[in-house]
């Protein structure tokens, strides 16, 4: 019993020392630093947007009947002029017959009464002359309509939707029905971008653009505002305009209704000192055996310095912003003004550092939040 007592003791008081050694030691601090460096930032806006010709024609029909004849394709080339499409004529042709009949009829009538004796067929000439005019017209509508049964490409360019087919029916009301749509030059398109209203502000025409789409991720292409439209979209309280980029397509690779992930550069400064966005979002953790007071005042250095943002986005920096660098071992403020950003550099406008200078952008130690016992059991109890 003795010997098992002499072991248990022996267990708690290694467990005791090896605790308050484990709890009571310092904990080992170092720092990842960056070097400041020198080189070219680019600010951008990001926005999304779809691929379409510059000119697309929607083409429909004045007339109503059924679909006779097909002449185009998708993707057919076409002339303007060219007859693509033709609507069953045959009501239109018993349409001319008759207005022609009805005219030669009027005309008839108009001579008669020519001949007849002046003052008895004066009402009667002035009755035909109507007659004769309107028939005229009806026959000219008619043969209009006639001309329209044959549906013709009013550009050149390339068939990219067909809505109809042989044997369908269509029909001519106060909202035309689209047939075919036309893109009249593939190799020039453009982009419709969605612009948040805190970025448009920055948008300027002539600005340049690069884009990506799925189909080539590999690939960036390149563009140019050529616009940027008033009239706000709102939908769930968010409000976004229109900006339209457009985009050279000679060889051919980029098809309308294609996503395109666009960049708009909005700024671009060359051989200025960069900062690590991380550099601007460090604060020195407080070490683990410091006194209250110091842990206090550096939780209030620290925050006060988030004053103003260091948030990456091209616009300028506000007062307040501070960096850290390595003085003696530890941590020492520098106060800085920042310019234009982007995700991975920000540029240095005023500050005491200079290309080469390294600054703290992660810290490796300190206090990790662990509290260390009441008592002097690992337990958290007396033995």
């Amino acid at each position: 019993m003795r010997k098992y007592l002499l072991t248990l003791s022996t267990i708690l008081l290694i467990a005791a020392v090896s605790g308050y050694f484990f709890y009571s030691r310092k904990p080992e601090i170092s720092y990842k630093t960056v070097k400041m460096e020198r080189g070219t930032i680019v600010a951008n806006v990001a926005a999304t947007g779809n691929l379409s010709a510059v000119t697309t024609v929607q083409v429909g029909t004045q007339v109503s009947g059924t679909i006779q004849k097909l002449y185009v394709d998708y993707n057919s080339r076409v002339k303007k002029g060219q007859a693509i499409a033709e609507i069953d004529p045959s009501l239109f042709n018993a349409s001319v017959e008759q207005s022609q009949g009805n005219f030669l009829t009027a005309e008839a009538n108009l001579l008669k009464g020519r001949v007849t004796a002046y003052d008895s067929a004066r009402a009667t000439l002035k009755a035909a002359e109507g007659t004769v005019a309107q028939t005229r017209g009806a026959l000219l509508q008619a043969k209009t309509n006639l001309r329209y049964s044959i549906i013709r490409s009013p550009v050149d360019g390339v068939i990219i939707s067909r809505a109809v087919d042989v044997g369908q029916t269509v029909a001519a009301s106060f909202q035309t029905p689209t047939l075919f749509t036309i893109a009249q030059d593939l190799t020039k398109m453009q982009i419709e971008v969605s612009v948040d209203e805190a970025d448009i502000s920055r948008i300027r025409l002539d600005q340049k653009a690069t884009f990506t789409v799925d189909a080539y991720p590999e690939q960036s292409f390149k563009g140019k505002v050529v616009q940027i439209r008033n009239a706000p979209i709102i939908s769930q309280n968010v409000v976004t305009y229109i900006v339209v980029v457009t985009v050279d397509n000679s060889e051919l690779k980029l098809k309308p209704g294609m996503t395109a992930n666009v960049s708009v550069e909005v700024a671009r400064k060359d051989e200025v000192l960069k900062l690590s966005p991380a550099a601007l979002r460090f604060r020195p953790k407080a070490k683990a055996d410091e006194p209250k007071e110091k842990k206090s005042a550096a939780v209030s250095a620290g925050g006060g310095a988030r004053e103003g943002g260091g948030k990456p986005g091209g616009r300028k920096g506000a007062g307040g912003q501070q960096v850290y660098v390595l003085k003696d071992g530890n941590p020492s403020a520098v106060a800085v003004k920042t310019g234009i950003a982007n995700n991975s550099s920000i540029e240095l406008v005023e500050g005491a550092l200079k290309e080469g200078d390294e600054v703290i952008i992660e810290q490796i130690g300190g206090d990790n939040g662990k509290k260390k016992p009441a008592t002097g059991s690992p337990m958290g109890r007396p033995f």
